[in-house]
């Protein structure tokens, strides 16, 4: 898990939807290496996470292991698991990284506990302070996956486990009827999280004041005082036991209590956020997987996806989370998305109340079974039928809602080498991987090169670009690199490519093809943070890197090269 990634994430907008507006990612990877990849841009800014993970019954794979001396590309060649066209595959025998973990074997917990560690560590540090995970299991690894988090996560920030009823009437069952399955809710830090919440059923009069919408409570003083709570106004001062004349008073003359008037009299109402209004989970859920499978069924894939969480579920684990903060962006991660139906979810709730929820998914391009109904209808991957689910539950819901603004689109990345040489055989942010110089840079650390080898190398490093590397992709591997996300600004419109972060504070100029004095003459009134630029671009001419850095320097403006 420590072990940095030498990968990157690169566009892909022929598979997206609405790439240049969209706030809504979907990562085509093994996602071990994507959640260390997004680890410097989105460190705690992650609200929620919804995963269902491979519950080891003994006839799941998963990639295992996870620690590779050699690039990800390589390794999947040599093992044979991936096919012509580079999707990773399988046989019956789940030879290479795919491995079967049948329960006979010795380390059938330990094998998935090995997979399921570094990957909750990794999210701990995408979480938000007041972030919050949900993990879907059954019996299998219900109490491994109980210790594990409790390690990972802390004990006392085990908020809650509850039951999702998965089906019901009878069965075949050798001992007993089973009908469902188990969600455990991590929180990151307890004392920061405010819970999770179901709308309030609002029976009242809904109000505007100050541009916040109010509802009215007509009972709420007969849940405080009982009988004495259904007395009208006039008559409170008369009843003996009943304190709060000169707070109600006083509520009046503020705005947050009202009169109502009715047949012989006044009652008091009580103004309520209807923002900030919702009440407790119930521990018992029901979300039935049929459910899941007609969500399918309503978009014309049917028979392509075997137990696909139902959409009602995480919408209702996602609402429940951000039922205070719907309309702040928040960003909700799958990262074992299956056929999507977390982006399904978050799409759908946001029609249904207006908020701007934004989700990241991450999925296996994993090859599905030439025999199966996925394979027939033209899907050869996992990542392929929950590209095109997206795609049509987004349609589908922008054709439902004309009226609104809703964000139905997504930008695909995919996981590939970096656009950069490596000079170390251990990296760091600055010092990128090559498969093509690795051999002679562990010669080089070793100091088996002759001078003239390691002239010829130094040479090559002149220029640390790989060949075939896009103006394009070097510019997002490089946002990642310095904490930009994915859907952040990228402008690509002249010879400098600007990055401005979602806030708008920390715009960056990156230099990646050419330099010269109107560049400069460029930047220096846009007042960005940063400067980046490729050595190359100054063509060995030392006096003009330095003048450069020098004029950036005077305009309290960062540089740095590579």
């Amino acid at each position: 898990m420590q072990e940095p990634t030498t990968n990157t994430l690169i566009p892909c907008r022929k598979e997206s939807v609405d790439f240049d507006d969209t706030h809504n990612l979907f990562i085509e990877a093994e996602n071990l290496e994507a959640l260390k990849i997004l680890q410097k841009a989105y460190a705690g800014c992650v609200k929620m996470i919804y995963i269902d993970p491979p519950y080891n019954t003994g006839n799941d794979s998963f990639i295992y292991p996870d620690k590779f001396s050699e690039t990800r590309e390589e390794y999947a060649r040599r093992v044979g698991d991936t096919d012509d066209k580079g999707y990773l595959k399988r046989d019956g025998v789940f030879q290479g990284a795919f491995r079967k973990n049948a329960k006979d074997n010795g380390h059938y917990h330990s094998n998935w506990l090995n997979m399921m560690l570094p990957r909750l560590h990794l999210a701990k540090t995408l979480l938000s302070d007041d972030g919050v995970i949900f993990i879907s299991i059954d019996d299998n690894e219900q109490a491994q996956l109980k210790l594990l988090c409790d390690e990972v996560f802390g004990e006392e920030n085990c908020f809650a486990e509850m039951v999702v009823i998965r089906a019901e009437g009878g069965g075949l069952a050798k001992k007993v009827v089973k009908g469902h399955d188990y969600l455990f809710i991590y929180t990151k830090n307890s004392d920061l999280f405010k819970g999770i919440y179901k709308p309030k059923d609002i029976r009242g009069k809904k109000v505007i004041k100050d541009d916040i919408e109010y509802w009215i409570e007509e009972d709420w003083l007969r849940k405080e005082f009982g009988k004495y709570g259904t007395c009208l106004y006039e008559e409170i001062e008369e009843i003996k036991g009943i304190d709060k004349k000169k707070e109600i008073d006083d509520g009046l003359q503020n705005g947050e209590y009202v009169l109502i008037k009715k047949e012989m009299g006044h009652i008091v109402g009580r103004l309520r956020k209807v923002s900030e209004d919702g009440t407790k989970f119930y521990s018992i859920l029901k979300h039935l997987n049929k459910n899941g499978t007609e969500d399918l069924e309503s978009i014309n894939l049917n028979n392509i996806f075997s137990f696909p969480k139902p959409v009602s579920l995480v919408r209702e684990i996602v609402l429940g989370t951000t039922i205070f903060t719907k309309n702040n962006s928040e960003i909700i991660l799958d990262f074992f998305s299956g056929s999507g139906t977390t982006a399904h979810a978050v799409m759908q709730l946001n029609a249904e109340d207006g908020g701007n929820r934004r989700y990241i998914c991450v999925q296996l391009p994993e090859e599905t079974d030439e025999k199966s109904e996925a394979a027939k209808a033209g899907f050869a991957t996992i990542a392929e039928i929950a590209k095109e689910r997206i795609r049509r539950a987004g349609a589908r819901i922008k054709a439902e809602n004309p009226n609104q603004n809703i964000d139905t689109g997504f930008k695909v990345f995919k996981l590939a080498q970096s656009h950069f040489k490596q000079w170390k055989t251990h990296l760091t942010n600055k010092e990128i991987a090559t498969p093509a110089t690795q051999a002679r840079n562990d010669r080089l650390n070793s100091g088996s090169l002759n001078g003239t080898q390691q002239l010829d190398l130094l040479s090559d490093f002149q220029d640390v670009v790989q060949n075939g590397a896009t103006l394009e992709n070097m510019a997002y591997e490089i946002a990642l690199r310095l904490g930009f996300q994915l859907t952040d600004a990228f402008d690509f419109s002249g010879s400098i490519v600007w990055l401005d972060n979602h806030q708008k504070t920390r715009k960056t100029a990156l230099l990646l093809k050419q330099y010269h004095q109107d560049l400069l003459d460029e930047i220096l009134p846009a007042k960005p943070v940063k400067v980046f630029a490729l050595d190359k671009i100054f063509n060995g001419d030392d006096a003009l890197k330095v003048n450069t850095a020098l004029q950036l320097q005077d305009a309290n403006i960062d540089f740095e090269t590579l």
